[in-house]
């Protein structure tokens, strides 16, 4: 049974960066995709992108292309998400999700594992 940990959230402002990390636990990364999605108050959750850890391939949703970045390591069971250029409105709990995936990836569930959550708030 997987078990995810998210961490690295917290107060930046506007134009900042913030790495998350999303830990897995119970298996290794190599058959896995991992997404990351977000949530504010009020509002429904939204996709971020997502990574497959056989082969590393990536996808994203259009509202973060370009300034978010997700990366694996397999070795620590860990999946990243590089945020960059972060907006106001941004701020959420970022949450990521597992589920069993091979090859390349191209959409992102919601199906699989949930991790708690971590907040990133992005304000002056």
């Amino acid at each position: 049974q997987l078990q995810l940990v998210e961490s690295g959230g917290g107060l930046v402002q506007p134009g900042g960066s913030l790495r998350l990390s999303c830990v897995v636990s119970g298996f290794t990364l190599y058959y896995y995709g991992v997404g990351w999605f977000r949530q504010a108050p009020g509002k429904e959750r939204e996709e971020i992108g997502c990574i497959s850890t056989s082969d590393g391939s990536t996808t994203y949703a259009d509202s973060v292309k370009g300034r978010f970045t997700i990366s694996g390591d397999n070795a620590k069971n860990t999946v990243y998400l590089q945020m960059n250029s972060l907006q106001p409105d941004d701020t959420a709990v970022y949450i990521c999700t597992a589920w069993w995936h091979m090859g390349p990836i191209h959409t992102c569930e919601d199906f699989g594992t949930w991790g708690q959550g971590t907040q990133v708030t992005v304000s002056s």
